[in-house]
Formats: C-alpha cells, structure tokens, sequence
C-alpha cells in the first residue's frame, strides 16, 4: 500500500492531515482529489463538477458558473482552475461569470442583514488587479438588484448550472436569486449551489429568519415549481468540513429537461442466492 492510500484508510486526524497535504501539494489527478475530497474550495468544485456532469447527460454542451460575492477575487481563480479540469473530464464548456458591486458591501438594509457582522465597506475589490489575473472569467459589475435584470439580454450566457451565493447579506441574497426566475432555455434543470453564509460562527449566530437563510426560505415559499432543496445524500456522506452542510440544490420542475432520464440504463439489482 502507498504511503497516500495507507494515510486515507486511517482515523480521522490523519485523513484531514492527509487531505489537506494533497490539496496543498495538488499531488494526484483532479479526479482522485475530487473522488476523496481533497481540494481546496471542494465546494466550488463540487458544485461545478455536478452541473457539467449533469449538463454531459443532458447533451448540453455549455454552462455557465456565477460566483456572486467576488471580492478579491480568489474564487473566480479557482473556479478557472477547476473549468479546465472539469472540461477535460466532460464534453462540456464551462463559462464563468463573477458578480459584485466592486466597491465592498454597500449599506445594510435592516436587520435581515446582520448588521451587527457586516459593516458598509467590507470586501472592496481592486478590480485592475484583479482583471489581469483572470483568464476567462468576466465580472459583472454594479448593484446586484440591476445586474441581475439585465445579465441575460448583456452576456447572452449559456444555460446557468452552478452558482456559488457569497453576498452575505439577506437583501442581495433575494436579488441574485431573482436569477432562477429566468426562461427555462436560460437555466439547467437542477442548478447546484453553494451558499457561504449558512453556518458561521457563535458570533454570526445564522438563523432560517435572517440572512442566505432567510432568502432560500422566502424564494420557496413564493414559487410552486421552482424550489431550492438539501442534497439529502451529500450530508448524510461521512466526511470532513462544513461545506457538504452549505450545498443546495435548486429544482426546476417546470423545465422541459426535468424528466430526462439520467440514470444509470442497468439497475435491476442480481437476484440474491440462498
């Protein structure tokens, strides 16, 4: 047994000390790292892989990713980093979109917002920096509220599959989601999502009454066929980190794709011998 595998068979202390040594070091193939969790921002590259994995399925031969909450800007890069490990993965072509008002959290609105975590200003980004580090990835700049209107008719994107949700507040959380309101023609019939701030701390104290969680509640209550729902199967999975806890799942039932089949073509389990 090599050293790595005899590592990930034991307790653990020594597998999370395993894992973070292989993100880190990148040693094996994106798969392998994938298939044992083993990469930074695992949530950004789960998300991604799901929805090209899905889209392959489907015979879609491009997504998009969004990233809304930008900042600096290091998701946008590892969301590069992950669309050429993903396309060589599957026949599909990943465009990545980056959404955020570029000067930092604008004012809170009222307490939905937790202003007693966030202040006006937070996470300002340096946007000339930041443009000449990516390689595909566009910013969509401005208020989220009027990017988000005009998103579809300004980029022409292809169908939406992955969103990573990071505006921290309550208010642009239900702007942004304003996005899955979209044609069908303009979305995947299951976008996969992850939404940052959903667990935090003793000091965020995050509750289904304000904030990202609030937003989801709020976005199910008001639509009938559209519904964002925990992957029951990805939190029941033993692992490491918080993220599985902070991935949904956004279902379009009234999309024509819905009902595809994406299964497995031979499931009839062998007859069991006595």
């Amino acid at each position: 047994m090599r050293p790595i595998e005899y590592l990930m068979v034991q307790k653990a202390p020594l597998r999370s000390i395993a894992k973070r040594l292989i993100a880190r070091s990148g040693l094996g193939s994106f798969e392998f790292r994938y298939r044992i969790e083993a990469l930074q921002r695992m949530q950004y590259a789960y998300i991604m892989y799901q929805a090209a994995k899905l889209a392959a399925k489907l015979g879609q031969s491009r997504i998009s990713v969004l990233e809304f909450g930008v900042a600096g800007g290091a998701g946008l890069l590892w969301m590069e980093r992950y669309a050429e490990e993903i396309e060589r993965i599957f026949p599909v072509k990943i465009e990545i979109y980056g959404f955020d008002t570029g000067a930092g959290l604008p004012p809170p609105s009222d307490y939905r917002d937790l202003p007693y975590h966030w202040k006006e200003g937070f996470f300002a980004m340096d946007k000339a920096v930041l443009e000449s580090k990516l390689k595909r990835a566009k910013l969509v700049i401005g208020d989220v509220a009027d990017t988000c209107t005009t998103f579809f008719r300004d980029h022409n994107p292809a169908p939406i599959g992955a969103v990573a949700h990071d505006l921290d507040f309550y208010s642009s959380t239900v702007d942004g989601l304003k996005l899955f309101d979209a044609e069908p023609s303009s979305l995947m019939p299951r976008m996969f999502c992850y939404f940052d701030d959903t667990i935090g701390s003793d000091v965020e104290l995050y509750s289904d009454f304000t904030g990202e969680r609030l937003a989801i509640e709020e976005f199910n209550a008001a639509n009938q066929m559209r519904k964002i729902a925990v992957p029951h199967y990805l939190r029941a999975k033993e692992g490491l980190g918080t993220w599985r806890h902070q991935i949904w799942v956004c279902h379009l039932f009234d999309h024509p794709d819905y009902n595809r089949f994406v299964g497995e073509e031979d499931q009839q389990l062998p007859l069991a011998s006595w």
